[in-house]
């Protein structure tokens, strides 16, 4: 009696290896939020930024970093949560986003920082809003707790030419 030969496993067939990313978390209002770590350029402490007349509350203004204009945008009120004061523990984020059809520099005031961790497995983001593009790319789950991966371009996509 002859056994069916089986079929070679192709790579094409296999599930593929998840995908590691490696983050940068922080906190605002409590929960913990993710961007990829090749997006953040540097942290920066809190410095009052020049205001910008007419701009979304949300953009608290600009600064002048090493001779670049950078928006300041306070994370927590662009999420739609109610701001904080700032203080001498206030702690920026300084990354690239792309927005207005180009790459651009911001700051993100975040409310305290958590730690730089290599994730696999993200999750997709439940579609919680009618919006065409979601503020969230993923969920990642770590022993700790769930964490919100930000999609940045999609969330500052209305940034404008704050930067022109």
């Amino acid at each position: 009696m002859s056994h069916p030969t089986p079929s070679p496993v192709t790579p094409s067939a296999a599930a593929p290896p998840a995908q590691r990313e490696q983050l940068l978390t922080f906190f605002v209002r409590g929960q913990e939020f993710g961007i990829e770590i090749l997006r953040v350029r540097e942290l920066q402490s809190w410095v009052e930024p020049t205001p910008i007349p007419q701009a979304p509350q949300w953009l608290k203004g600009v600064i002048n970093l090493r001779g670049e204009i950078v928006p300041i945008s306070d994370l927590r009120e662009r999420l739609g949560f109610e701001g904080l004061a700032y203080g001498p523990l206030t702690v920026v984020v300084v990354i690239r986003v792309f927005a207005s059809g180009r790459d651009r520099t911001l700051g993100l005031v975040v409310d305290a920082m958590s730690e730089v961790l290599t994730i696999e497995g993200v999750q997709p983001a439940p579609q919680l809003t009618g919006g065409d593009r979601p503020w969230a790319r993923g969920i990642a789950r770590t022993e700790k707790g769930l964490i919100t991966l930000l999609d940045v371009d999609a969330l500052f996509a209305d940034l404008g030419s704050t930067q022109d």
